[in-house]
C-alpha cells in the first residue's frame, strides 16, 4: 500500500552565503534595495562643527573689536533712569504719567494699565495725562521728549524721566521703584468729589460742545476746553506743565 522509502535522487544546491540571512535566490536583491546608505564619517561632521563655531566666534570678536568705545557706555545709560538728562519742570513732587484709555492697540493699552495700577499702589500724588481724552497732551510730551513718534506709556517721578512700561516693570520687579518714589506727597484716599476721578469737567462756557455762537461772527470753537469740550478737574488735576 505504501510506496517504498528510498533516496531522492533530485540535488538541492545551497544558495545561502554566509553573509546572507535568507536562503532563497528570489530575495537575494532585497538586501542591495533596503541597504540603508552610509552614514558620513563622524570626525567629517565634527570637524565642519568646529570650524563653524570658529568662525562665528572670529566675527563676533571682530565685531566687538570695531565696535565704537561709547556705545557700550550708551546702552547702560540708556537704561539707568538716573542717568536721563530728561526733566519735566514743575512736576518734582509728583509722578506724572502719559497714557491713553483706548483699546485700539492691545498691547499699549495692557502696558498703560500695568504701569498705572503699580504707581498707584504707592498712594502717593499721581498725575495721569490720558492722550485721548486731550490732544493737546501729544504735542506736550513730544516737546519734552524731542520726538515726533511716541510710544506709551511715559512715566516721569519726581520731575525725572523714567521711561516706559518695560523700564518701570524692571524697576518694580527689583524693588527700585520705591527709592524714586519716596518722598513725595501721600494722596488722599478716595475718589475726587467734583469729577469722580475723571480728571476732567464738561466746560461751563460751551456746554461740551467746543462751539460758541455769536452773531457777529457766528460760530466759532471756544477756547477754554480741548477739543472734546472738557477741561481738567481743577480739583485733582494739575495744571499743564508746559503752554501749548
Amino acid at each position: 500500500m505504501w510506496r517504498p522509502w528510498s533516496k531522492s535522487t533530485v540535488q538541492i544546491y545551497n544558495t545561502s552565503s554566509p553573509t546572507s540571512p535568507f536562503s532563497f535566490s528570489s530575495f537575494k536583491d532585497i538586501q542591495n534595495l533596503c541597504a540603508d546608505e552610509p552614514p558620513p564619517p563622524a570626525a567629517a561632521k565634527k570637524a565642519s562643527a568646529i570650524f563653524h563655531r570658529v568662525r562665528v566666534a572670529n566675527s563676533l570678536l571682530r565685531a566687538w573689536s570695531t565696535r565704537p568705545k561709547d556705545e557700550s557706555n550708551q546702552t547702560t545709560t540708556q537704561n539707568d533712569p538716573s542717568s536721563n538728562s530728561i526733566s519735566l519742570p514743575g512736576a518734582e513732587k509728583r509722578i506724572v504719567v502719559y497714557y491713553t484709555s483706548l483699546r485700539v492697540v492691545r498691547r499699549t493699552y495692557e502696558d498703560c494699565h500695568a504701569v498705572r495700577s503699580i504707581l498707584r499702589g504707592f498712594r502717593v500724588t499721581l498725575d495721569e495725562r490720558d492722550l485721548a481724552m486731550d490732544h493737546g497732551f501729544i504735542a506736550e510730551l513730544q516737546q519734552i521728549l524731542g520726538q515726533r513718534k511716541l510710544t506709551l506709556p511715559r512715566v516721569f517721578i519726581g520731575g525725572r524721566y523714567i521711561g516706559g512700561a518695560e523700564e518701570v516693570k524692571q524697576l518694580h520687579e527689583a524693588g527700585e521703584l520705591k527709592k524714586f518714589v519716596e518722598g513725595l506727597p501721600v494722596q488722599e484716599p478716595g475718589a475726587c468729589g467734583a469729577c469722580g476721578g475723571y480728571r476732567f469737567l464738561l466746560c461751563e462756557e460751551c456746554n461740551g460742545s467746543h462751539k460758541l455762537y455769536s452773531e457777529k461772527g457766528g460760530f466759532m470753537s471756544c477756547t477754554s476746553c480741548n477739543e472734546n469740550g472738557l477741561i481738567r478737574c481743577p480739583s485733582c488735576s494739575c495744571a499743564p506743565i508746559l503752554a501749548n
